[in-house]
């Protein structure tokens, strides 16, 4: 029996629509095999997965779109509502399940479930909550759409990207965590504003842990391609360190400033994944800060720990680590970084 648009089986005699409004042409070739259709699949509907999944939709990132989350009249709500605005955004497929097979064949698996942080708590804390959760979902991820790659978006991100790694069997490369992609996109903007200047044309770097281990690149900011320190030096400028400092220190708590006031923090994590999601399929190779199985890199050599490098993203996920100038107290604070993720990490017996 034929299923029309609607799902309804038709007989015989039944009218099929599509007959109607298009005539079929003969003797046509079969689609093209040069156009790769993609598929991005968000495990967890909450306030960020719905925000990463409305971000992907607007700016038409992917053919077909999952959602897949464990409470099932809250998924069918959040698809039904997207699917009532497919008038408005480019044409993408949107699915939603309780059951993993509907992952199937996915080119890109988000994973954004797990407990929220709640205001003043530190993202470590959040890290027994949600190991046992990714047990459960990573599994099913592999065996779905073992060729994909995993982006983990969910908190403490460092530590959860390595167990979502060591849970998977996948290789480092196809294993990212969003880390510090958002943070160093709110430390340009503290930058851009201190100084007057468009976001846009600050290069900046925060590193490290995607919470209060994290460390501010400040010897390589540039302006314009000005290096902002070698500039103020020659122009005999004395910045001061504890403005320095506390523009960092806004970035740390930046996030739970607007957890306390909102609840949770959403639309800025949106488009800071899509903006992954944008460079790994469509092969942009862009340098995000991203969290990357960091051993080898930058001194790191004690054990097997992910935190935020800058990192080249592209179809095969992470393609390399840039080299970064790193001066001596910057490099001693990433290590320092690396030692605070492990020391967590060693007890988790995985």
């Amino acid at each position: 029996m034929h299923q029309s648009p609607s799902g309804s089986s038709l007989g015989p005699g039944d009218l099929d629509l599509t007959q109607v409004f298009f005539k079929p042409i003969t003797n046509a070739a079969p689609p093209s095999s040069t156009k790769r259709q993609t598929k991005i699949s968000v495990i967890g509907a909450g306030n960020v997965g719905m925000a990463i999944a409305q971000t992907i939709l607007t700016q038409d990132l992917t053919d077909e779109l999952v959602l897949v989350d464990a409470k099932p009249d809250k998924l069918r709500g959040e698809m039904l509502d997207l699917q009532h605005a497919a008038a408005f955004l480019p044409r993408t497929k949107i699915h939603a399940s309780v059951d993993y097979a509907v992952t199937a064949g996915s080119d890109l698996c988000i994973v954004t479930a797990g407990a929220r942080q709640i205001a003043d708590e530190s993202r470590l804390n959040l890290l027994q909550r949600n190991v046992s959760m990714f047990k459960n979902i990573i599994p099913h991820l592999v065996r779905y759409s073992p060729d994909s790659t995993l982006l983990i978006v969910s908190n403490p991100v460092d530590i959860l990207t390595y167990v979502a790694w060591k849970l998977s069997g996948f290789p480092s490369n196809r294993v990212i965590g969003s880390g510090t992609n958002l943070d160093s996109s709110r430390f340009r903007f503290l930058i851009a504003d201190h100084l007057d200047v468009n976001a846009q044309d600050v290069q900046a770097y925060i590193v490290g842990e995607h919470g209060d281990s994290s460390v501010a690149l400040w010897s390589s900011i540039s302006v314009g391609g000005v290096p902002v320190l070698s500039f103020l030096e020659n122009q005999q400028i004395v910045y001061e360190k504890e403005t320095l400092e506390s523009i960092h220190k806004a970035v740390i708590d930046s996030a739970y400033e607007v957890i306390s006031l909102k609840g949770y923090t959403s639309w800025a994590i949106g488009y800071s994944v899509a903006s992954l999601a944008r460079s790994i399929l469509r092969d942009q190779r862009k340098i995000h800060p991203v969290s990357v199985l960091a051993k080898g890199f930058y001194g790191i050599e004690d054990g097997e720990v992910f935190l935020s490098l800058p990192a080249q993203l592209g179809r095969g996920g992470v393609l390399g680590v840039t080299n970064v100038h790193l001066n001596d107290e910057e490099s001693q604070r990433l290590r320092d970084s690396a030692k605070t993720i492990l020391e967590v990490q060693t007890q988790l017996g995985i």
